[in-house]
């Protein structure tokens, strides 16, 4: 079975939302414009794109990122990685041509279904709504968070509000550095 690993800019108070200036949030571009850069706290973002072997993305954030990410040199090892889509309304003709193979999932039992194939960790970017589809179904093995000591208010959040049982994360790693930025790395207790 492959790890699926949830990787995020969070504020402290939960908000995921345009955290590199994506339009149309009052907020956007809050990890660099509110908070100092220290090149460390982002050292984890290189290991997981040496660690993982496939991409899962929402289709709001392959929007976004398709257009920007292929030519940029910090993901270049993304560019031949597969990449997954969860979309119920992206068509075909609508994927980029020059950022690998992309594969639209049109439910997240086509997920879990990838999940059970042979192959390293699947890193899930961005794509509030589909965490929080993903955490609710039981998908999600574990959390890449840069949590940024900001309170934010409004915006889409991380974690679902979903009524459901209690569940337990194991702290596997965790570091709070100069400008207040937090890495914290959890996986999921079954």
């Amino acid at each position: 079975m492959r790890t699926l690993i949830s990787t995020a800019f969070i504020s402290l108070d939960g908000v995921v939302e345009a955290p590199g200036g994506e339009p149309g949030y009052r907020n956007s571009g809050w990890t660099f414009k509110e908070v100092e850069f220290v090149p460390e706290a982002f050292a984890i973002k290189e290991r997981e794109q040496q660690e993982s072997t496939a991409i899962l993305l929402g289709r709001v954030s392959y929007e976004a990122f398709s257009p920007v990410w292929p030519g940029m040199e910090e993901f270049a090892r993304y560019r031949t990685m597969p990449k997954y889509v969860v979309s119920t309304t992206l068509g075909a003709d609508q994927l980029v041509s020059d950022w690998g193979e992309t594969t639209i999932l049109r439910s997240l039992d086509e997920v879990a279904e990838l999940k059970r194939t042979e192959g390293g960790p699947i890193i899930v970017h961005g794509s509030a709504s589909l965490n929080r589809a993903l955490s609710d179904a039981g998908l999600i093995d574990r959390y890449h968070l840069l949590v940024f000591p900001l309170l934010l208010g409004a915006g889409k959040r991380l974690f679902s509000t979903t009524d459901k049982d209690t569940q337990k994360l194991k702290p596997v790693e965790h570091e709070v550095y100069a400008n207040g930025l937090q890495k914290q790395v959890f996986d999921v207790v079954r």
